[in-house]
């Protein structure tokens, strides 16, 4: 009698599963959903697409315009391309963690400022953010977990952001700029109320501005200097010649001595 309990309880097990997979193709195939991709419609209408852990290094193609969930953690994706989620109008959440992301394009977010509320890049290798990248989405963003390069572009960016509070103490700084600001190992949120990167980098580009300038000073003075002293020595040179010139009066002495 137990073995029959067992039994059961092991087919039960067995055949949940593929009946839920048979759900998916099928709505997979009513949706038109990538063939990388499961689709799930939720309660209120909307659909949840689930590419994770699809090797993927392209985002998919021909997602449903009516997509309000969509996941792309856990693939290979190495960039975000402009306007890539602009037919998506409904999308709310994005998840792209755990990727091996290092840039993305400007423009990559555009279409999502009415709708999306959720936006997940954590575990990637982003090391800084274009104030364009992102344009005027204002979802709660995690951005734990990335190598960054904490500098001007990256403190600029930060307030269009509605950072998730419990990532914030992950968004670490692997290295700045200027690099004297050994802000290396330290949460950004903590070294960015402290530190103005835009006002250190104008400060180092002055000085690389009057370094500049002065080199390019000492350059035209020796080129002058070099000048004055090449005509000076070219008038000198000019004189000499003309003291070894015999003189007119001098050959017309000469020649009429020799008649006499």
């Amino acid at each position: 009698m137990l073995q029959a309990v067992f039994l059961l309880l092991h087919l039960s097990k067995t055949f949940i599963p593929l009946h839920a997979l048979d759900i998916s193709e099928s709505q997979q195939a009513e949706h038109g959903c990538p063939e990388s991709c499961f689709c799930f419609e939720s309660v209120n209408g909307g659909l949840l697409v689930r590419c994770s852990n699809m090797q993927l290094i392209t985002l998919p193609h021909g997602l449903p315009n009516n997509t309000q969930h969509l996941y792309l953690n856990n693939n290979l994706l190495v960039t975000i391309p402009t306007d890539s989620f602009l037919d998506l109008p409904l999308l709310c959440k994005l998840d792209i963690s755990h990727n091996r992301l290092n840039h993305l394009e400007p423009g990559a977010f555009r279409g999502l400022a009415d709708s999306l509320v959720s936006l997940d890049l954590s575990y990637n290798q982003l090391e800084t953010l274009d104030p364009n990248v992102l344009g005027d989405i204002r979802a709660q963003t995690n951005l734990s977990h990335n190598p960054w390069l904490c500098d001007c572009r990256l403190q600029l960016t930060m307030p269009q952001l509605l950072l998730d509070p419990s990532s914030l103490s992950e968004v670490m700084c692997n290295s700045s700029e200027p690099e004297e600001l050994g802000a290396q190992g330290v949460p950004f949120i903590l070294i960015a109320t402290d530190v103005d990167f835009c006002g250190a980098l104008r400060k180092t580009t002055d000085v690389v501005m009057l370094v500049t300038m002065f080199g390019w000073f000492a350059m035209v003075i020796s080129y002058l200097v070099y000048y004055v002293r090449y005509n000076q020595e070219d008038d000198e040179r000019h004189i000499e010649y003309l003291k070894f010139l015999p003189r007119a009066g001098q050959k017309s002495v000469s020649t009429h001595s020799t008649w006499l």
